[in-house]
């Protein structure tokens, strides 16, 4: 890269920068206690709750992890896209409006606080282990993002791995720790309508430069890469669908870092707008990433050593140096807006489930804001660390994680919404039993092809009921 590159690139990112923390710094001001920093007082518009859930969903595995696979596996990998786009629309339709109404009824401004309160858990024991597997994902989930911005740097300037992922944790916590959640929900808005921008001019820019339809399909053909959602009906190619459909798509259910957003919507009659707002901006978004992709394989047609590094690639070998830079911001704002939205849930957490719960069960609110910023420095750290070993690919931490979270809290979570008879003794057990299936299941010998956040899912709903109904039992015998 030339000077002039270089410098082209430094100015664009300074200048995004600036935009993001003076967002940061005007909303500091406004957090004058731990529900203000945790919840946002429960003031947020339809608009900022719509862009603020999904922006927080889509990271770096948006820009890159995604457009790899399809790159890998053709268009039959869009089957995770459909999946997400509509476990993403029952998450809205059926938790949604349930969850702000509970929360607010029941004074939980966590995810964990709310089971506690639901099953009447005086012994902390819910809080407790909410948090540990908070915590155990979400350093993996937070490190997945901070190896998307080591790559980042590394492609565009040339710098050591470890410097750009120090520099882009550097950015997430100033703005996690000054502003909050409001603050995170106004540079999500933002970093919302940049992204969409961004991901639907690389494919629109590329297939008018004379990469036509015809002639992708023609290449893929060409290299005996599927170009049909259903390239057979075998059995096993339709549980393979099923698979990657459910497989992405129940995650949803129990992200925290996504469900928190439904709770902080000012009006629950508003959240159907907020619904179609979303759901409207993630199936345009993973269209075009999805073409990204498709693209890449016509450009592409030896393959390449880094697939995760497809986009980077593409705008490099195809774009100005001002887009290239564009690009890059856009990949950092996918990352920082899911880091910052994963920061603040677990370090809240950390504070109002273990230090308030543990250690200070009398601490002011005051006193449980600096609790909560001290927890975001320490999550980060844990992150960095892990990112560090650049030991997987995005896509690799993002599965791991998104399969944890969402075995650990989402049969709790739909279950505790609609169902009466689940007991404290049925969610403490369903959250370590799914939790544990999260963790481990991806190391383990799976002849089915089951994977981790189906497998995770079924067994923490069956020890939810298993459990419930038999403490139920004895309970009504003694």
């Amino acid at each position: 890269m030339n000077p002039h590159e270089t410098w082209i690139h430094l100015i664009t990112f300074l200048a995004y920068f600036t935009v993001i923390l003076l967002v940061a710094v005007a909303s500091y001001k406004k957090q004058k206690t731990d529900s203000d920093f945790i919840m946002g007082g429960r003031s947020l518009n339809f608009w900022l709750t719509a862009l603020s859930a999904h922006a927080s969903d889509m990271s770096s595995w948006l820009f890159l992890a995604y457009p790899s696979e399809v790159f890998i596996q053709g268009i039959f990998y869009a089957w995770a896209a459909i999946g997400l786009t509509g476990f993403m629309f029952l998450n809205w339709q059926f938790i949604a409006p349930k969850i702000r109404t509970i929360t607010e009824n029941l004074g939980s401004l966590t995810l964990s606080t709310y089971f506690e309160t639901r099953f009447n858990d005086t012994s902390g024991a819910i809080r407790v282990i909410s948090a540990i597997m908070a915590l155990l994902f979400y350093a993996v989930y937070i490190a997945s993002g901070l190896t998307a911005l080591g790559l980042l740097v590394e492609s565009l300037f040339g710098l050591n791995y470890l410097i750009g992922i120090f520099l882009g944790l550097l950015l997430v916590v100033s703005y996690v720790f000054t502003g909050g959640y409001k603050t995170v929900a106004w540079i999500d808005l933002f970093q919302g309508f940049f992204l969409l921008g961004v991901i639907l001019f690389i494919p629109a820019y590329l297939l008018m430069q004379g990469k036509g339809i015809a002639s992708i399909f023609q290449s893929i053909n060409l290299q005996g890469i599927s170009v049909h959602l259903f390239p057979d009906f075998r059995p096993t190619t339709l549980w393979q669908i099923l698979m990657i459909t459910g497989g992405w798509g129940l995650g949803y259910f129990g992200q925290p870092h996504i469900i928190t957003k439904f709770m902080g919507i000012s009006q629950v009659s508003e959240m159907h707008k907020a619904k179609w707002l979303g759901i409207g901006w993630q199936s345009t978004a993973l269209f075009s990433a999805t073409w990204i992709g498709l693209i890449g394989i016509s450009m592409f047609p030896h393959g390449l050593p880094h697939p995760q590094e497809l986009v980077l690639d593409i705008v490099n070998t195809s774009f100005n140096p001002f887009f290239a830079a564009l690009v890059a911001c856009a990949i950092l704002g996918a990352s920082t807006n899911v880091m910052a939205a994963q920061i603040l849930v677990v370090a809240s957490s950390l504070s109002e489930d273990l230090y308030k719960r543990v250690f200070r069960k009398k601490a002011s609110s005051k006193e449980l804001l600096w609790s909560t910023r001290g927890s975001v420095l320490l999550v980060a750290l844990i992150g960095l660390v892990i990112a560090s070993f650049k030991s997987q690919t995005i896509f690799q931490l993002v599965l791991y994680a998104w399969s944890g979270l969402g075995a650990s809290f989402g049969p709790l979570l739909i279950l505790s919404l609609y169902m009466k008879n689940i007991n404290k003794y049925g969610a403490f057990t369903g959250i370590l039993a799914g939790g544990i299936t999260g963790a481990l299941w991806p190391f383990l010998h799976d002849p089915f092809y089951i994977g981790a956040t189906v497998a995770g899912f079924a067994i923490g709903t069956i020890t939810i009921l298993g459990v419930s109904w038999a403490t139920n039992q004895k309970k009504s015998v003694s």
